[in-house]
């Protein structure tokens, strides 16, 4: 059998892709070959390239049904199939799960569960049809698994998510393959001020690759579960958070 990872004549569609994590998986999937369509909400300043290309800005609230089906319209209009689907858009602040309210919730819950499914829903139609099939990557939160105080909105629907994606594996398989990945603490700009005034160096002793993940680190498993290397992986949650973070007792007991 071929195992194919270059990525010329593929297509891939980004949602977030026009900042943070995935702007760099679009310009991951660029480099790679592939012709690439971001989505969101406003158009960027600058938007990924790679490789001589530049990847095409079709705007979307995914958090309307209507508006992601449309973004996937958009994308095969452009590009002419659809190989490739990374679920990125997502986030939530913290919020205090006493006080917070109902409208809140509900935003949270639509960005980061129900807006991945309206986007999937319409790439499955359009892939199940290729002879090549695709592949759809959901990208989570460690979150779902270990929640912290203030993301109990944002914790429930990555968790959802996850479970999603696993039915979406079963129910689409064989002809489109659906994974997840489990990102943990990522340095973008935008997060660097999160991680306090030495700029994550205290945060990345907890965990045990001595360092916080990198947008590249989450991009490159995109790459792979996109590609042909990975043709037998779906309903998989593959971690990229470097080990995931040391237990309490035991940096107690070192301090």
């Amino acid at each position: 059998m071929n195992v194919r990872t270059d990525f010329g004549g593929r297509a891939v569609l980004v949602t977030g892709g026009t900042k943070g994590i995935g702007f760099v998986i679009a310009q991951t999937f660029l480099a790679a070959g592939a012709e690439v369509v971001v989505g969101g909400r406003a158009e960027p300043a600058v938007l990924p390239s790679a490789g001589g290309r530049t990847a095409r800005f079709v705007p979307a609230d995914i958090r309307d049904a209507t508006a992601a089906a449309g973004l996937v319209e958009s994308a095969v209009g452009h590009l002419g199939r659809l190989d490739v689907l990374v679920n990125n858009a997502g986030g939530s602040p913290d919020a205090d799960a006493a006080t917070v309210s109902p409208r809140f919730v509900e935003r949270i819950v639509d960005l980061n569960l129900l807006a991945p499914f309206y986007v999937a829903q319409p790439a499955n139609r359009v892939m199940r049809e290729q002879e090549t099939g695709g592949s759809i990557i959901n990208i989570g939160s460690v979150s779902a698994h270990d929640p912290q105080p203030g993301t109990a909105a944002y914790s429930a629907a990555k968790a959802g998510l996850l479970v999603l994606t696993r039915a979406l594996a079963l129910e689409w398989s064989p002809r489109v393959r659906v994974n997840h990945i489990t990102t943990g603490l990522i340095r973008t700009e935008a997060a660097a001020s999160v991680y306090g005034e030495d700029e994550g160096a205290a945060v990345a002793k907890v965990i045990p690759m001595g360092r916080m993940a990198v947008p590249a680190d989450v991009a490159n498993t995109c790459l792979y579960l996109g590609s042909d290397l990975s043709s037998y992986v779906t309903g998989a949650d593959i971690a990229v958070h470097g080990g995931g973070e040391f237990p309490a007792r035991y940096l107690a007991a070192r301090s």
